[in-house]
């Protein structure tokens, strides 16, 4: 297999590492030092300076040189291709999610053509949140922005968003400074890592965009929580799931969250919370009956 363009002997290769190479040698590094060497039939034994595997154990694997994987991982411009890419992230057992990000870190994967990002929401937009009452209803952008939010979706996270600056109403940053907001996830152990994740994994085609840099370092600098999980490297899809929430009377109801991307260009998506099969509006907080 033949992977590269040569390396340019000159010390301006080392020194002049553009951040999208130093991301990609740093995921790479998190995914070899994470994967056990018995998943892939190595045995343990011997003395390993490291946990997982050894880059040369990885560049066995991918058939490439142990030099020139050395390259990649310390973000040396060495131009790998599609097909090399892939027999790395097989090697390392990349998830499809990993790969796909594997490869857009390396400028391989097509980005989405970029669209008008909408900081306002229309009247059409904000009438199918009311109409979807009692289900709790919410549009964010692609940077987990709240671009419009019906009341069942602020009873259901104990906050009234319309009192929060609007610079301010963003899932991710929410979600590590406000305790009401925490307070109402039910496995919070969980569901952050997957946010964070699904943040590392969505920026990966916009690593140049000011705004996205901009979210980043707002999000490493008010939460010591936010910085260590960033550093874990991982990445994982938008999917629907299976979420639980903590009522305001402490029980934990089950609610399916459910994607819709009304924007494809721009990444806006209408996020839906339905009670599951045969549990009516039971699973719903509703608002407090007016004194007739």
């Amino acid at each position: 297999m033949s992977p590269v363009t040569p390396l340019p002997n000159t010390a301006s290769a080392v020194a002049d590492i553009a951040p999208r190479n130093r991301e990609l040698g740093a995921f790479l590094r998190a995914r070899r030092e994470n994967l056990d060497p018995a998943r892939i039939g190595l045995p343990r034994g011997g003395r390993r300076r490291t946990p997982g595997l050894r880059r040369e154990e990885v560049a066995q694997l991918a058939n490439v040189s142990a030099s020139w994987y050395t390259w990649l991982e310390q973000g040396r411009p060495v131009n790998p291709s599609a097909q090399v890419l892939h027999a790395i992230a097989e090697a390392l057992q990349c998830s499809e999610t990993e790969t796909r990000h594997l490869l857009s870190l390396a400028g391989v994967a097509q980005a989405p053509a970029k669209g008008r990002e909408c900081t306002r929401l229309s009247a059409a937009s904000q009438a199918i949140l009311d109409r979807l009452e009692p289900f709790p209803a919410v549009i964010q952008s692609a940077r987990f922005d709240i671009l419009g939010f019906n009341a069942a979706y602020c009873r259901l996270i104990g906050i009234d968003l319309a009192t929060i600056p609007e610079g301010d109403r963003n899932c991710i940053y929410l979600a590590f400074t406000r305790p009401a907001w925490r307070a109402r996830l039910a496995d919070w152990d969980t569901s952050m890592p997957h946010l964070v994740a699904a943040f590392r994994a969505a920026m990966a085609d916009h690593l140049d965009d000011p705004a996205w840099n901009a979210d980043l370092q707002r999000y490493l600098s008010v939460s010591a929580e936010f910085r260590a999980t960033w550093q874990r490297y991982e990445v994982s899809n938008v999917e629907n799931q299976l979420k639980r929430f903590r009522r305001a009377d402490g029980s934990v109801v089950a609610l399916q969250q459910m994607n819709w991307w009304s924007a494809p260009r721009n990444g806006e998506r209408l996020l839906v919370y339905v009670p599951l099969a045969g549990a009516g509006a039971d699973g719903l907080e509703c608002p407090p009956a007016h004194a007739g």
